[in-house]
């Protein structure tokens, strides 16, 4: 890739809203998992993943960590964007820790540093849910876990 692409041009990776593009919600002809995908099938899921981020990785500028129940919400033209979770949701598909690692670990599992810095996309929440400790708690305590599995530093 050309350095003057790379420098200029970039993908916002969220696990949420990535993880339905492997299911084909948004385009069924594009789905990466099998047709007949089932939840407890975690080696085609990892599967999926690897595909995923191997194609997307490279142009990757900017990461959210999230969950995602394998749901979809959103109204008009955002109207089948990922459903987030919170990270102790008892619905949520994503291993987070694990899974964040497909985005930060290259092929080799060498940890990139493509990108400057992680954080938690807490954009789909409602307010009262922001205002509660428990739900920064859970949200630090996996972005530790997502830096201290993946060994993410600065």
């Amino acid at each position: 890739m050309k350095w003057w692409i790379r420098d200029n041009i970039g993908f916002q990776a969220d696990m949420s809203h990535t993880f339905l593009y492997l299911l084909g919600y948004n385009a069924p002809e594009d789905r990466i998992l099998k047709e007949d995908f089932q939840w407890e099938d975690r080696e085609e899921l990892e599967r999926g993943l690897k595909f995923l981020t191997s194609k997307l990785r490279p142009w990757t500028i900017d990461f959210h960590v999230a969950q995602n129940d394998g749901t979809v919400f959103g109204s008009g033209s955002h109207d089948k964007t990922g459903r987030h979770c919170l990270p102790t949701d008892p619905n949520g598909r994503l291993d987070i820790a694990k899974d964040a690692g497909y985005w930060l670990r290259d092929e080799n599992g060498n940890l990139t540093k493509a990108f400057n810095h992680i954080c938690w996309d807490g954009c789909m929440f409602p307010n009262e849910v922001m205002h509660k400790q428990e739900t920064w708690n859970s949200i630090l305590k996996t972005m530790i876990d997502v830096r201290d599995l993946n060994g993410w530093s600065e």
